[in-house]
């Protein structure tokens, strides 16, 4: 399991990688439990951002269908159920640790590995990412792992139900258009990219940068702009009492320090 999920911590930047590349790295659940754990090293870790990819030539395949006749023997409903939430958790989990995440998208995310990478902060994807929602092709419904929740708040409602739907792959350049992913590169430069990107992220303050993060996905799901303004308030006066603006003001020479 371990060689399934590579953790690798390097400058200040965590890389987690998919390493099942035979099956387009499809989850087993042995594979989500390592992918938890490694989120929870992520966490308690020295990192500023966490890079999310695949080994070969698929992102992820999403769920091994090859697992779809397995169960617990008495209780089967019982079984899927705990299996669907422990799948779901990682949705949530990526969400909950304080470094932003970055999906580097270099193949097919599909079915769960769509939204693997929706629940990741931002996404860049190589010429070989394509997207869809599979298992509404192979008799289940669309509606997994927070993609009901997650797709039409990237690409709006006309175009998630169009995806849901229809189960179609969405190539590169349109995910690009849709912006379902924020920059296309050649593959050769993906994981180059993303980490300038994890490195211009890193470059802000850590607490910053977690507020910021918290902030954006609570005010996502906020009743009304008021509610979100008032925890933007909330945010910001609590940095202010950390010193941060005070610093920054006398590092940029706006103001000098109080014992001049």
């Amino acid at each position: 399991m371990s060689e399934e999920i590579q953790l690798d911590l390097a400058d200040n930047i965590a890389t987690l990688t998919l390493n099942r590349p035979d099956k387009l790295n499809a989850l087993t659940d042995a594979m989500v439990d390592g992918f938890l754990d490694r989120l929870d090293e992520v966490a308690r870790s020295k990192a500023n951002v966490l890079i999310v990819t695949g080994a070969g030539r698929g992102f992820c395949a999403g769920f091994d269908l090859s697992l779809a006749d397995s169960s617990s023997g008495d209780d089967e409903t019982a079984f899927w159920m705990g299996r669907q939430e422990k799948f779901a958790s990682l949705v949530t989990r990526l969400q909950a640790i304080p470094q932003p995440t970055i999906a580097a998208v270099n193949g097919a995310a599909a079915g769960a590995g769509l939204g693997l990478a929706l629940a990741c902060d931002t996404r860049i994807g190589s010429t070989d990412a394509r997207f869809n929602s599979a298992f509404i092709r192979v008799g289940m419904s669309s509606c997994d792992i927070g993609v009901s929740w997650l797709l039409p708040r990237a690409i709006g409602t006309t175009r998630a139900f169009e995806m849901m739907l229809t189960g179609r792959m969405v190539e590169a350049e349109e995910a690009e258009r849709i912006g379902l992913i924020f920059r296309r590169t050649q593959s050769d430069d993906l994981l180059a990219e993303a980490r300038l990107l994890a490195q211009a992220i890193s470059q802000n303050g850590r607490l910053a940068t977690w507020m910021t993060k918290r902030g954006m996905w609570a005010n996502l799901e906020a009743g009304s702009l008021r509610a979100a303004i008032e925890l933007e308030n909330r945010t910001q006066i609590l940095m202010r009492g950390t010193g941060s603006l005070a610093r920054s003001a006398v590092e940029r020479g706006f103001s000098k320090p109080k014992h001049e």
